[in-house]
């Protein structure tokens, strides 16, 4: 698991545990040097070169450890970079349909503190591994050479230590991907819970949300506290461990330079490879539980891999005809049939799920301005959402001037179209970065026109920072915002315009203007609109009526008047709710329009 994020940078590692293991060796020939300066004192001889030797040895340790150190910060780097630019890549090329069932927050969290932990897993305690194996095999060689006998206490108290040390890692890794499960959902639910703020705060569920985020996040720290303590055991067994060692060593050092079995400057240099012993041992202590979190975190991120992600314009190319598909689908019609067409399409959210769309055939003409109506459920949205490939068709054809959708990617199909959704979200940045989303090269003769046909023109100027302003909702109004998103998408001149429920919220005069500017871009070619209210639908050069994933009928809004009594009802229906809705969205623009006035 780790080594796919090791593998691109393994010629750096290999140097990292080259420079590990030059000052691994170093640190060995300490003892054996300061040996050598005791028994020259005992022999009354010259220190110079014995004192030279360890000048040498300091010196050549700080330029090695500091290489090292250099060397392995930058992998690990490069190793959070390489997954997070894998992570956000996958995030955008993934299909919409399995990607949208995931929260933001938890994919979030992936990108960022689960790329932490896997910062140092994939790098220096990689290295730190097999250096300290490899200090620790050379330390309890250099052991043997001086010592036979104090080896074997070495020995076994090592061999205790790394058994129960290795009984305690599985709990400890277990206990650690539990915390950051948790984390993902804490930061799920909390980003979700951000978002929808203000409906939390009317609905004065701040107290019970928040419990639900801090259950979570208690989940967490319990899960987190219970691998710290299991840490701390091993730890403390380690540290522990070689302690005891040590104090065993002195005692039989002592009795066999008392019995004079070894010499003194022997027992201190087994004594200094005891200190040193330490050392490998806490770095392979520290080293494993580090790799314990790194690969639950590399088990996370590569789960976001099981996303399937949207065919590219090659794969659409190369993928064969389905045997099933209608005969025609795939002969083309050129530019003399329906600009976009659905043939029997079924379609579905999840397998085994009821059917969103059952056997439906729409054609949408390359000009003229189509409007889908029908109760909630019908599968308005659904028919949008097959149009942009959003969700793919469980049987039947869609065809985009003729060509099998089949054998377009994703983004050949939806360079074509343009779309406003209902809720209006909008891009990160100013007015300017919206409107220019689609169509960066557009210049400012073109903005203004945009602006203009939804009626912003005025509240863009008289912003302190006019197409500069950031955008957000201190700086304009839901309906305001709505209208930059219908901007952006005629500023595209697209071919097909999809709008749902574009005017939802703004006021009658701007829904006027906007429904002018509709009537203008159906004109020039297709526009295809989910309709609740009354005056959208009634322009429509065509209306269909949806009810429980079917085409109930078709026409004219004074043809489905007169025939259609479910169309009747929706009309008396939605006529209250325009009266009211245009009440409430007049008020609203009076209210900005106050608050926006200057005092005097």
């Amino acid at each position: 698991m780790l080594w796919s994020f090791v593998r691109p940078h393994r010629r750096k590692l290999l140097l990292g545990l080259v420079l590990a293991l030059l000052g691994s060796a170093l640190e060995l020939a300490n003892p054996m040097v300061i040996k050598l300066v005791l028994d020259t004192v005992s022999d009354a001889g010259s220190l110079a070169m014995p004192v030279a030797i360890l000048l040498c040895l300091f010196v050549s340790g700080m330029f090695f450890g500091l290489w090292h150190w250099i060397v392995l910060g930058t992998v690990a780097e490069k190793v959070v970079l390489d997954a997070r630019v894998s992570l956000v890549r996958r995030y955008f090329r993934a299909a919409m349909q399995p990607l949208s069932q995931r929260p933001s927050g938890e994919l979030v969290t992936r990108a960022t503190s689960d790329t932490v932990l896997l910062r140092e897993a994939a790098s220096s305690s990689v290295i730190s591994l097999v250096n300290g194996s490899v200090l620790m095999v050379g330390t309890l060689i250099m052991m043997g050479v001086l010592d036979l006998v104090l080896l074997g206490v070495t020995a076994t108290a090592v061999v205790i230590v790394t058994i129960l040390f290795l009984t305690l890692m599985p709990a400890i890794a277990k206990a650690q991907e539990r915390a950051q499960n948790s984390l993902g959902l804490m930061g799920g639910v909390l980003d979700g819970s951000l978002r929808a703020i203000r409906t939390v705060k009317v609905s004065r569920a701040e107290e019970r949300l928040g419990d639900q985020i801090l259950d979570h996040a208690r989940d967490a720290a319990t899960h987190g506290i219970r691998s710290v303590r299991r840490e701390a055991v091993a730890w403390t067994i380690a540290f522990g461990g070689v302690q005891l060692a040590i104090i065993a060593i002195l005692g039989l050092g002592a009795l066999r330079v008392a019995s004079g079995e070894i010499a003194v400057s022997t027992l201190v240099a087994f004594l200094l490879y005891a200190f040193t012993l330490m050392n490998p041992v806490m770095e392979l202590s520290q080293s494993v539980t580090t790799l314990q979190s790194g690969i639950a975190a590399a088990k996370r991120i590569r789960e976001v891999e099981a996303i399937p992600l949207e065919p590219t314009a090659e794969e659409a190319v190369a993928r064969p005809t389905d045997p099933g598909s209608h005969p025609s689908a795939a002969s083309g019609n050129g530019h003399g049939g329906p600009l976009v067409e659905l043939r029997g399409v079924t379609a579905r959210y999840a397998p085994g799920a009821e059917a969103a769309l059952d056997g439906v055939d729409i054609a949408v003409p390359r000009h003229g301005h189509t409007a889908i109506v029908g109760p909630s459920g019908a599968g308005k949205t659904t028919v949008l959402s097959l149009l942009l490939r959003f969700l793919e068709p469980e049987h039947g054809d869609l065809l985009l001037d003729g060509t099998p959708y089949r054998e377009l990617s994703p983004q050949q199909v939806r360079g074509r179209f343009a779309y406003v959704e209902q809720d209006t979200p909008v891009v990160p940045g100013t007015i300017r970065d919206n409107l220019l989303f689609t169509r960066p090269e557009a210049g400012e003769e073109a903005l203004r026109r945009v602006l203009e046909e939804v009626r912003l023109t005025e509240k863009v100027a008289s912003l302190e920072q006019g197409l500069d302003t950031p955008l957000d909702s201190n700086s304009l109004s839901g309906g305001q915002r709505q209208r930059i998103a219908l901007a952006r998408a005629l500023l595209g001149s697209p071919e097909v315009l999809l709008l749902d429920e574009a005017t939802s919220q703004v006021d009658a005069i701007t829904e006027a203007a906007i429904t002018e500017s509709v009537r203008r871009q159906a004109d020039r070619g297709a526009v295809v609109t989910i309709a609740h209210r009354l005056s959208t639908v009634i322009h429509a050069d065509r209306i269909l009526l949806m009810e429980e994933g079917r085409i109930r009928a078709q026409g004219t809004h004074h043809e489905l008047l007169e025939q259609d009594t479910l169309y009747q009802e929706l009309v008396a229906a939605l006529h209250i709710a325009e009266t009211e809705e245009r009440g409430r969205a007049d008020r609203e623009e009076d209210a900005e329009a106050v608050s926006t006035a200057p005092t005097h």
